[in-house]
């Protein structure tokens, strides 16, 4: 764009997820359904997780701070979605968009090392299971989510307040049904490079650290489940560590076709449907996995259901 466009932005406006029109009706119904489900999951799982005196372990404090972030990034971004959906002006405020960019960020930044910290508490669990309680004490796994929440703040305000202290030109038409990094920067008239170094360079740092600790993690937990004698120790050790395999499978592979494939390859409207699946989807499907999956979360979910009938039965019987 030429420099002598140069106009101050107020606002954007936003695509829309389909521009079919009869797709936007049924498309709103799903994703609204999906985005409550992903609430009320999220939800339930933080306030099970911190209620209930035999979820109080390190790794279901992990899994409410992975619903936490899961809550998070998801409303930054579904609301104003749906909203796109409904409504014939796709319009954004200047300063909203800045602040769903920074909230959006914050949040998917600290996802992916909680993720990695689970993969580590999953490690120690397995590999060192006498001093499992002493590694990962209060103090330590606070230390270990405070790290990801203060990192994710600094790196997503240094880009955020970089590219939004730069001269956007006159078009404002953003080429996303969110604001994102990528095509916010071509919307910008002023010097581009320095800001996509600085998404590059922490967006492949994020990436490959996160999946490094992961991996050799659950390289070391697979060595000490082979060498294990009994196939019952084996089974239970894997079991452990399922929910999370299945979910770190799922949100790799996403960010991975998102930023790693060739852009050629693929058309915008395919990169839009992973943006959805990643944004909505897998917030989704996170507490489900959790839920179906572990014993421990079924287990507390049928007691908190028994005091509530029974609360609620009472409250019948003095009526």
């Amino acid at each position: 764009m030429d420099k002598h466009n140069l106009t101050v932005v107020n606002e954007f406006i936003l695509m829309a997820i389909t521009d079919i029109p009869e797709l936007q009706a049924p498309l709103f119904g799903f994703l609204l359904i999906v985005y409550m489900l992903s609430v009320v999951g999220n939800l339930g799982l933080i306030i099970l997780t911190k209620i209930d005196s035999r979820l109080q372990t390190p790794m279901y404090f992990f899994l409410r701070h992975l619903a936490f972030t899961d809550l998070g990034y998801s409303t930054a971004v579904g609301p104003k979605m749906l909203a796109n959906l409904v409504v014939d002006q796709h319009i954004i405020s200047y300063n909203w968009c800045a602040t769903q960019l920074t909230v959006f960020g914050i949040f998917i930044t600290s996802e992916i090392f909680i993720l990695s910290a689970m993969a580590y508490d999953r490690y120690v669990a397995i590999c060192n299971p006498l001093l499992y309680t002493i590694i990962m004490s209060q103090r330590a796994c606070q230390v270990l989510v405070a790290i990801p929440y203060l990192y994710s703040v600094f790196l997503t305000l240094l880009a955020v307040i970089k590219m939004f202290t730069s001269s956007f030109c006159g078009y404002n038409i953003i080429k996303y049904f969110y604001c994102d990094t990528r095509p916010l920067i071509h919307l910008l008239c002023s010097y581009t490079e320095d800001i996509k170094l600085i998404i590059l360079i922490f967006s492949a740092f994020n990436l490959i650290s996160s999946l490094l600790i992961v991996l050799v993690s659950y390289i070391l937990i697979l060595v000490t489940v082979l060498m294990m004698n009994t196939a019952e120790g084996r089974y239970k050790a894997f079991s452990t560590c399922g929910s999370h395999l299945t979910v770190i499978t799922v949100f790799y592979s996403t960010l991975f076709f998102m930023y790693v494939h060739p852009k050629s390859s693929h058309s915008l409207d395919v990169d839009k449907m992973a943006s959805l699946f990643y944004t909505l989807i897998i917030p989704m499907l996170n507490p489900v996995i959790y839920s179906l999956r572990s014993k421990e979360v079924k287990n507390a979910l049928c007691r908190t259901w028994k005091i509530c009938a029974n609360y609620l039965f009472k409250i019948h019987c003095r009526l």
